[in-house]
Parts: C-alpha cells; structure tokens; sequence
C-alpha cells in the first residue's frame, strides 16, 4: 500500500434517483457555499467528507496523482453513471505557483444535483482504518429563505485607476520593444461582508442575471464565469475561448453596432487569436482530432460582448479533466504570450497574490470526468468576511490604458452588482 493510500480515508458513495429538485441555491450553506451551476442545473454539496490542499508548481499533478487513489480506493454505488453522478469533488485553484492561497478539491457529504431531467442526491461517507464513519451522517440539506438582503461597496484595492493606467501603458512599451505579445493584467476591488450576510443572495442575483455562465462556489471563492477551459466526457473534449471585449450597446442598433466594431476590431483579433493558439497548442498532444471555430463569433452577455471560439476533439491518450487543467493553465486569454513572459511581466507589474482569480474552478468525477471554468467575474471572501474582486484586460500593442480600464470596470459589474 502506498503511502498516499494510508492517509487518505476509504469513501462509501451512494447515489440515489429522486423526484424533481426546484432549485439547488436556497439548499446551500449561506456562508460555505458549494455549488456549481448554468441554466439552473448542476450541483449544490453540503459539508465535506474529504477535503484534499495542493500548493506550489506541482499543485495540478499533485491534484491529479491524489484524486486517482481516492477514486481507487472508493466504493461507489452509482445506478445514473451521469455527469456528476457518483463521487464528485468540487475545486479551485491558484493563478500562481507562488500563490500565498491553497489550491484545494473538496469531497462533500452531501451532493444533490439536476441535469437534463434526471434529479439525484449523493452520500458520501469517510471510514476509518477499522471501517468506522470518521463523522455522524449529516441532516439532508432543506430549503431556507434566504436571509436578510444586503448592500455594500466594493473599492479599489491595491491597484488604484491611475495605478492601472501607468501599468497599462509599462505594459505597452515591453510589447512594443519586442519582449512580448500579449499580457493579461489585473486590477482589484475589496469590501467586507456583514457577518449575518448570506451568500445565497448574491449567487441568487449571480445565477438570474448570467443564467448562461457558470455559476460557482468553491471555499469562499464565487462567481458566475462565461469561460470553460475545459470539458471532458466519456473520451470527448471541449474549450470555449474568450478574449476581445466591447460593451453593450443602449438600444438595439448601438448594440449591433458594438457586436461589428468588436468582430472587426484588429486589436481585439489579435488578442484573441493569441488565446486560441494557446489553447490548442496545449490540447493537441491529446486528442486525435481538435476542431476550432474558424472564425472567432460574438458571445452576448448582458453587459458586454465578447469574442469567443469553441475548440472540441476526441481525447487519444486517457487525460482526466484534472491532467487537461494542468496543460493548459495558464492560457494566453488570462496570462499572455508568450506564456512564461507574460507571468513574468504580471509578477512585476501587479502588485498583489491572484490567489484563485483565473485559476481553474469546476468539478471532478471519479472517472476524471468533469467541468472546469476560468475563474472570472469572481470574488474570494475570506473567514473574516474580507472580499477581494478581480478583474483584467488583455495588452497587446494597439492597447489604450484608459479602455483597458473601462474594460475592467465592465468585467466588475457582475460581482460589484450581485454584492450592491
């Protein structure tokens, strides 16, 4: 026996078809959160059975050598055999290497989950040695009212408007002498959470007002993020790429004619034409076939525009969601390119830890399995109810500080809204 499998607990999983689950928010914890969810379905977890803590370069294939013996070791009673079915762990990972915050993946002991007409709910018991429940089994989640509304202010943090501006502009002059193409740079906003305040109200306003994002909850990190990094299911991969941003138009034919200027923009092109080669470049050595949109199309959400690019293929070599995640993170869309430049430049010219902020969030079954996003559109709320918001634009060479940082301010209003 190896040593990982003496440490970590034998788990006992059970899934269980239900009738109609209405909805999977007021069923949460209101201060720790475990969700993860587009167009109302997905899943909502309750207490941990297992929580799993990575750090460092290793972080990713540390994830993956762990996740595999705890899925070797568990037994699973699973009759759906469904995407999220089974035994699950919900994760979020650190941005950085050197980031001061964990990365972690976390097993609930209760999962309940909808998807596509089938309802379920998920036990998930951890053993001893001697084959004794480590815990007492936890009360079956029920609906709440949702506690008291809220409204407080997200501020600058460390990284003030013209602070971002003289970045914006360092970052344009390293371009234009030739040491990079692109870099992603980030600016925060922080603010403080009551301490009756209940999350669920937030991923409520998260989850109406960007049904088609993927609205999450992860160990205080949440948001609602248009951007998959990557889907595995029975052997099949897919990645939507996202880079080049314009807002929302204020009628009908302002709108249309942001979507045009975006479509045309030479500057937002390159941007995202950087994000995709990354991402197939990353994927490519494990599919037998990748197939990209040819042209970049033009993604509405509510309040802005985006380019986006789907890439799907058929994987060759076995990789787990987990081993995708550690190939292709960071991608040009949230980095830069070249890659190891582009982190170089963002460690000298932001001047605070990302933690989680465009890390990869999502979820893993016991088969690999699984649904990552980039971390976007997000806030990490500490223990204390400390919150810090992060947003970012992609630099390239046409870029102008001064729409860089409306750029910014345009990719906050969800979390800024949700939480005011």
């Amino acid at each position: 026996m190896s040593e990982t499998s003496r440490t970590l607990p034998r788990l006992v999983v059970e899934t269980t078809r239900v009738d109609d689950i209405r909805l999977l928010v007021p069923l949460l914890d209101s201060r720790h959160p475990l969700l993860w969810m587009r167009k109302g379905e997905g899943m909502a977890g309750a207490g941990e059975a297992l929580r799993l803590e990575f750090s460092g370069e290793n972080r990713f294939v540390d994830a993956c050598e762990t996740w595999r013996e705890v899925a070797r070791l568990a037994r699973v009673t699973d009759p759906l055999q469904a995407p999220g079915t089974g035994l699950v762990a919900f994760g979020a990972f650190a941005f950085s290497a050197t980031s001061g915050l964990i990365s972690t993946l976390i097993v609930p002991e209760i999962v309940i989950g909808k998807r596509a007409g089938v309802y379920w709910i998920t036990r998930i018991t951890a053993l001893s040695e001697s084959g004794v429940p480590l815990a007492p089994p936890l009360p079956m989640p029920a609906a709440r009212p949702l506690g008291a509304e809220y409204r407080l202010s997200l501020l600058p943090g460390q990284v003030k408007p013209d602070d971002y501006r003289a970045s914006v502009e360092a970052a344009v002059s390293r371009i234009a002498a030739g040491e990079l193409n692109k870099v992603v740079l980030a600016r925060d906003l922080v603010g403080h959470l009551p301490a009756e305040a209940d999350l669920r109200r937030t991923l409520t306003d998260l989850a109406l007002g960007y049904p088609d994002c993927w609205t999450f909850a992860v160990d205080g990190l949440i948001g609602s993020s248009p951007e998959t990094l990557v889907r595995v299911d029975h052997g099949t991969v897919s990645a939507r790429v996202l880079a080049g941003t314009i807002s929302r138009g204020r009628d009908a034919e302002a709108d249309h004619d942001a979507a045009i200027s975006l479509a045309t923009s030479s500057k937002d092109l390159d941007e995202h034409r950087f994000a995709v080669a990354s991402v197939v470049q990353s994927l490519q050595p494990h599919t037998r076939t990748l197939i990209t949109s040819e042209i970049p199309f033009t993604l509405k959400l509510p309040n802005l525009w985006h380019l986006a690019s789907d890439a799907e293929g058929i994987l060759s070599d076995g990789s787990t969601s987990l081993d995708l995640i550690a190939a292709l993170h960071p991608t040009a869309a949230v980095a830069g390119a070249p890659t190891a430049t582009a982190l170089a430049v963002i460690d000298e010219l932001e001047p605070f830890d990302r933690g989680r902020y465009a890390g990869p969030v999502g979820w893993v079954g016991a088969d690999g399995d699984g649904e990552w996003a980039v971390a976007l559109r997000c806030a990490q709320i500490a223990e204390n109810g400390d919150i810090t918001a992060y947003a970012g634009a992609g630099i390239v060479a046409e870029s102008d500080p001064e729409r860089e940082l409306i750029e910014t301010k345009m990719k906050f209003r969800p979390i800024v809204e949700a939480f005011g």
